[in-house]
């Protein structure tokens, strides 16, 4: 099978069998995971039948140093680890690899009966770590009789809890095992030798042949072999694919970050997206993946749009264009919360869930949720073959390429695309707009690339105003309508990058409580650009001047009244309230950005966060 993958994302699992210096290959591959976000690193490497465990809290880089102190070790079979920690502070002991006597093993996700686990082994072992993973390997040493693959088959009957592994033992030294349960874990397929990975971008300078495990399997590989079974032993078919994605695409360009390369590639990866749901006439909108579901949206008498972070945004945004365009109700909810709450539930509602790794623990349980309750779901992901599209009747993919910076930019331009463009395609169905309409929105749409391009060459600008503004502490960030949701991914935003404590607000909520902090040292960022309550945004920004508060505008490029404004403002290309969202996103994605840059963080890495939260 033959595909072509823009992107796939999220700790990380590494684990290599073959010909070469096993060290180097797990190195490699874990700092193309690096983005992911961790605390410390370890790997474990296997050769005749001897075992050398290393671990590192920092970087893949302390990791590197000992490591080369070892490469006479050349050993062609290992596993390596990132940890972002969950059960246990961060140091060696708790860092992966975890050992119990012969059973070496990495994981990923988190154990739900760990207490239960260390309660059973707590008068037969003497635990070295705090870890729930370190139990696993307890419990497939205790099933162990001399097959791994069976040892951990029976194992995985007493956990429960998401985990990918990756699992060796000495006494099969030509062996590694594989287990996928809610965590992504992927197989590369090389000429005698067999490589596994949390993602795509480790492998892809390796192969391009690779195998995507299904949730609830075990793979046993050797250089020249994949065995897969599901969990009750039962051999299942390996499905072999080709991705077409160059290792390149993974690189900086000459761009000092990450992020600042993606805020860059937002106008292309906007094209590549809505290219094939429009019509070369542009005069309306295609959805080949909704092609016989016209009914299941006809019939919808409301939708529930659930994400978490950055996608929860995208969902508002959601709620805002289906109810204008669609005229149907529409709830927007955060999917931790959704997963949880008592909430009514019509048989002909529709849930859209948005997640770009496609891999969210809490958008995926709220999926399998609605799925069992009879419920039809649409998915919007920029991960191929994750899990979350796995539970859906539809998928609707965004092509925002890979997305390395922690912090989530052409993901989220690409979600509000798909968006965009769904909620009028559902309009037209619904008759709710006409075909006029439809080519008059369509026809304003198309400009968005070039009014992108029009705010990234303003990015000097930007970078010398985020500088006057790195120095404080506190900021506002005020929206009216579907530019609130910007205001709070702007505010998000440079709370992740900057560590700059940030509030995103309706603007109509400041007088009832956040007005009490104005002051001359809490800046307020003001969408300003054109909207229904222009005016009501007008009197918020007096509200605030009147307080002797600092105002920073975002404003449409021929407001002649605030043009005069006394302050600092940015200005947009004049378009319509629902397209402003575009701009005024990346003109906070560059702030935040830059903010971060001028006080020396680690901007693609931001500390305590992961690329994809796939714990609760």
């Amino acid at each position: 099978m033959e595909r072509e993958v823009k992107q796939k994302i999220m700790c990380g699992i590494v684990a290599y069998i073959g010909k070469r210096n096993a060290i180097e290959v797990i190195i490699d591959c874990l700092k193309r995971l690096e983005y992911r976000g961790y605390d410390s690193a370890g790997l474990a490497l296997l050769k005749d039948q001897e075992v050398t465990i290393i671990k590192k809290t920092g970087k893949i880089k302390e990791l590197e140093k000992t490591c080369s102190e070892k490469l006479y070790i050349n050993a062609t079979l290992g596993i390596g680890h990132t940890r972002w920690a969950t059960h246990g502070l961060v140091n060696e002991k708790n860092a992966h690899p975890h050992q119990s006597k012969n059973i070496i093993l990495v994981h990923n996700g988190v154990v739900d009966n760990y207490l239960q686990l260390k309660e059973f082994f707590s008068n037969r072992i003497d635990f070295s770590s705090e870890t729930d993973s370190e139990l696993i390997a307890h419990l497939v040493e205790y099933n162990y009789k001399g097959d791994l693959c069976d040892a951990t088959i029976k194992s995985l009957n007493k956990l429960r809890g998401s985990f990918a592994l990756s699992i060796i033992t000495p006494n099969e030294p030509d062996k590694i095992v594989l287990v996928k349960k809610d965590s992504p874990l992927i197989i590369g397929i090389g000429e005698n030798e067999m490589f596994a990975a949390s993602d795509l971008p480790a492998l892809v300078p390796y192969t391009n042949k690779f195998i995507f495990l299904e949730d609830n399997c075990v793979a046993s590989i050797k250089r020249d072999k994949v065995e897969i079974f599901d969990f009750n032993g039962n051999k299942i078919e390996p499905k072999y694919e080709t991705i077409s994605l160059n290792a390149r695409c993974v690189e900086k360009y000459g761009y000092k970050h990450y992020m600042l390369k993606e805020i860059f590639e937002q106008p292309r990866a906007l094209v590549d997206t809505f290219t094939g749901h429009i019509s070369n006439s542009q005069d309306k909108i295609i959805f080949n993946e909704l092609k016989g579901a016209e009914e299941m949206l006809l019939n919808a008498k409301y939708v529930e749009v659930i994400g978490c972070g950055t996608s929860y945004h995208s969902a508002m945004v959601a709620k805002y264009l289906i109810e204008k365009y669609v005229g149907i109700p529409v709830i927007a909810d955060i999917a931790s919360e959704y997963r949880y709450r008592e909430n009514s539930f019509e048989k002909d509602s529709l849930l859209i869930a948005i997640s770009q790794s496609g891999e969210t623990a809490d958008t995926l349980a709220s999926v399998k949720l609605a799925r069992e309750r009879g419920q039809k779901v649409i998915v919007i992901s920029n991960v191929f073959s994750s899990s979350i599209p796995r539970y859906s009747d539809i998928t609707l993919y965004t092509y925002a390429g890979p997305e390395i910076s922690v912090a989530s930019t052409k993901a989220f331009i690409t979600q509000l695309t798909i968006i965009y463009l769904f909620s009028i395609y559902f309009g037209a169905l619904k008759k709710s707009i006409g075909e006029k309409d439809v080519k008059l929105l369509v026809k304003d749409f198309v400009r968005l690339p070039e009014q992108l391009n029009y705010i990234l060459s303003f990015n000097k600008d930007i970078e010398e105003f985020a500088k006057n503004c790195s120095g404080y502490k506190h900021f506002f960030f005020l929206g009216r309508g579907i530019n609130y949701p910007i205001a709070l991914e702007g505010a998000l935003k440079l709370k992740e990058v900057a560590y700059i404590h940030a509030e995103g607000y309706a603007a109509g909520e400041l007088k009832h409580g956040p007005i009490a902090l104005v002051s001359p040292e809490i800046p307020t960022f003001v969408i300003a650009t054109k909207s229904n309550v222009y005016d009501k945004i007008l009197t918020n920004i007096e509200e605030i001047r009147a307080r002797k508060g600092k105002v920073y505008i975002i404003k449409s490029k021929n407001d002649k009244f605030l043009d005069g404004f006394r302050g600092d403002s940015i200005s947009i290309i004049d378009t319509s309230e629902e397209l402003s969202i575009f701009q005024n996103t990346v003109i906070f994605q560059l702030f935040a950005y830059h903010c971060a840059n001028f006080l020396g963080l680690d901007v693609d890495q931001p500390r305590n966060l992961a690329k994809s939260v796939t714990v609760e």
